[in-house]
């Protein structure tokens, strides 16, 4: 199916696809999923902060879009399996360009709040004033 993308048109499926690859939970698992295939508990461990829910609502969701699979083994206890498909794989040199710009700029970008923060602060008192 030929569908005609822009992702500025608020109806066009490639804004969902947008709003899912640059949400930071998806990005967070798909960095993860990066050397293979990992256990939830293994996904939930490696990204501290992600309620359970969270975690769930975002597998399925990258799941949906076909950039991850889950696999159940029939052992007791259910174990299932979640990796990157082909597709998912071809997010990796955009998700490593972002954690390495995070991680690069970090400094800068808290230099930069500290400073807004300072000005929006002395503007408020100057209002109250």
């Amino acid at each position: 199916m030929q569908v005609e993308a822009d992702v500025y048109d608020r109806n066009c499926p490639s804004r969902q696809v947008l709003d899912r690859i640059g949400d930071a939970w998806s990005v967070l698992i798909v960095g993860a999923l990066k050397i293979g295939p990992r256990r939830y508990t293994e996904l939930a461990q490696r990204i501290p902060g992600v309620s359970p829910k969270m975690l769930t609502q975002t597998l399925r969701g990258l799941e949906r879009d076909g950039l991850v699979t889950r696999t159940v083994h029939p052992v007791v206890p259910p174990r299932v399996d979640y990796e990157l498909t082909p597709l998912g794989r071809s997010l990796l040199g955009l998700v490593d360009a972002l954690k390495q710009w995070a991680e690069n700029h970090i400094a800068d970008v808290v230099e930069a709040r500290d400073a807004y923060d300072a000005r929006a602060t002395s503007q408020s008192s100057a209002v109250g004033a």
